[in-house]
């Protein structure tokens, strides 16, 4: 109820009668969608990623592309959202891809910004499963850049964060790269 009462006070602030017919139920509407936006504050990445399983004499590289997502900016509460690319490599566990792609959503369901996200995922699955190296590339519109400042409608941010090998290793980084269909270095 705290919640519905300042979203009913800023629509007061901002000029609109909160008892008119259209806006009646809005704060409650508005509560519970930002209950499911930012959901993500009520997981454990950790748990989400679960059980590993052992693997024994795979050592190449594993990749999940094109994972959808959708968050909120921490600076204007606005929606930015995309795609987000994971690549690993192995050393002696593996862990579902399900679980790859609800990590995303764990971290992408809270107020962020894009370059903590892609660090957050990437750090996460290094720690869990102490791969050889993981690589993580994040693609983004921020409609806080298409629909307020400077308006750039058609503008797309990138984001990167290669641990171990990829980082170390120009073409394991490459071979990541090629694989999302980004073939040329993200700078």
């Amino acid at each position: 109820m705290r919640l519905q009462k300042i979203i009913k006070d800023l629509i007061k602030e901002l000029g609109e009668d909160p008892e008119r017919e259209g806006l009646r139920e809005t704060p409650q509407r508005v509560e519970k969608s930002l209950m499911y936006l930012l959901k993500g504050y009520k997981e454990d990445p950790k748990k989400i990623l679960g059980k590993t399983f052992e693997v024994k004499d795979y050592d190449e590289m594993i990749v999940v592309k094109d994972i959808d997502f959708f968050s909120l900016c921490e600076h204007h509460l606005l929606p930015f959202f995309g795609k987000v690319h994971i690549g690993y490599i192995p050393k002696e566990k593996v862990v579902g891809i399900s679980k790859i792609a609800r990590l995303v959503e764990v971290f992408s369901r809270r107020l962020q910004i894009q370059e903590r996200m892609t660090t957050e995922i990437a750090q996460t699955l290094m720690n869990h499963i102490n791969p050889l190296g993981v690589g993580v590339v994040c693609e983004a519109v921020h409609l806080c850049m298409m629909m307020r400042g400077v308006e750039k409608q058609n503008s797309v941010v990138l984001t990167s964060a290669m641990l171990g090998v990829f980082r170390k290793r120009a073409e394991t980084r490459h071979e990541f790269l090629t694989l999302i269909g980004r073939e040329k270095p993200i700078k």
